[in-house]
Formats: C-alpha cells, sequence, structure tokens
C-alpha cells in the first residue's frame, strides 16, 4: 500500500512499549507524529528518539501526540528505552509500536526492499485530527530528522488550515506569511487581513502571520 498526502491514515492493533494500542482511539483528535526506525539498539534512532522526548512541551503546545514504530518486539524496545533515557539525559514516555509481524509497516509502505529487506526505512507522517496524512518525509537510514522543520512544518499546517494564506520558502513561525492567489476580492482581503499586505507582484502579497498580536 502505497500512502499518499491526502489519503486517510490506516488504522491499526498493534503492541507498544505501552502496551495494545488501538491507533485511532489512542490518537483521539489529536495531531499525530508517526516515525519509523530501522531497529533497536541503533545509534541514529537513539538520538531521535531522546530529542523527540526532550521536545515534549513543543509538540504539547501544537496538540500533537507522538509515536514511534520499529520491527522489534515490545520487550526489546523496554530494555532499548533505558539506554535512551540514560544515554540522552531524558524519560521516554510516548509509545513506540513493537511491529514484530510487519503489519503497521506493510499498511504505512515502510519496508523499501532496495534499501533493506527487513529493517524499517526512516519514515515520517504527520496525521491531522480528521486522521488525514498532511506530510511524508523518509530519509536514508544513514541521516538523522531534523525535528526543527518537523515541528515547522506542522506549524504551517496549523495556520494555514485556519487562515486563507501559505507559508513561503524557510518560513519560520511569526514571520510574513503569503496570501493565497485565489483570494482577490478587495473587501474580503481588507476583512481578512486588516494589519495589511504588500503586493509584490499580483500574485505575491505578504502579510504579517494573522494569528499573531
Amino acid at each position: 500500500m502505497t500512502l499518499r498526502l491526502g489519503d486517510v491514515a490506516p488504522d491499526f492493533e498493534q503492541d507498544s512499549s505501552l502496551g495494545k494500542i488501538n491507533f485511532y482511539d489512542w490518537a483521539g483528535d489529536s495531531w499525530v507524529v508517526l516515525f519509523s526506525h530501522p531497529a533497536d539498539f541503533t545509534p541514529v534512532c537513539t538520538t531521535e528518539l531522546g530529542l523527540t522526548s526532550k521536545l515534549k512541551s513543543q509538540f504539547e503546545q501544537r496538540g500533537v501526540k507522538v509515536i514511534a514504530l520499529s520491527v522489534d518486539p515490545a520487550d526489546k524496545h523496554q530494555e532499548w528505552i533505558k539506554d535512551i533515557n540514560e544515554t540522552q539525559n531524558t524519560v521516554v514516555g510516548f509509545p513506540i509500536i513493537a511491529d514484530a509481524d510487519r503489519k503497521v509497516s506493510e499498511l504505512y509502505d515502510l519496508i523499501h526492499p532496495n534499501a533493506s529487506a527487513t529493517a524499517t526505512v526512516r519514515s515520517l507522517f504527520v496525521i491531522d485530527p480528521a486522521k488525514k496524512v498532511r506530510l511524508i518525509i523518509t530519509y536514508p537510514a544513514s541521516t538523522g530528522r531534523n525535528f526543527d522543520e518537523i515541528l515547522r512544518v506542522i506549524d504551517s499546517l496549523q495556520l494555514t488550515d485556519n487562515y486563507s494564506v501559505a507559508t513561503p520558502g524557510n518560513w519560520k513561525d511569526g514571520e510574513d506569511v503569503v496570501i493565497v492567489p485565489s483570494l482577490q476580492d478587495p473587501e474580503v482581503l481588507k476583512q481578512k487581513f486588516p494589519k495589511g499586505y504588500k503586493a509584490i507582484r499580483p500574485y505575491l502579497r505578504l502579510t504579517p502571520q494573522p494569528n499573531r498580536d
């Protein structure tokens, strides 16, 4: 199964480091970051899970739950978490899916045979409260993820869902955004963007981020 942006994220029930999880029940009405790891006790994954744990408050501020996945069993996850906590000076409190039978890996297309016939690739999904897939990033096993970028994209998604704007390249929370080209009515523009806007071109109009004072 190949997932694309806008698809409904598949539901599943699977064992985890925190016990049996029904994905939809666990997610509730939150945003979700689901990210996979090639294997337990691997160096890059250890740093990623430690970093994710340290960013707990950042995810919570955005209404986001995080859940990891590896094809190793739950008891091995428990041993690995001890190592992560000790080496990364943190406490991992989010679940790690124990996908020993590859059920979730197949649902989310996490086994790429040309990379590895058995290990999952380093993929990440951002899933919205309607269970729609909003972001897919897949990294090679040798490259750790940039979690600043993941938080940045979540900020962009949550902003652009609620306002008629898009975010420019390298945008960060608090910076100017662009008004979507489909919005042309001057009265509507005045109503939606009381701070005004700068028209560099008819299709390129910059305005202060609308959800900031």
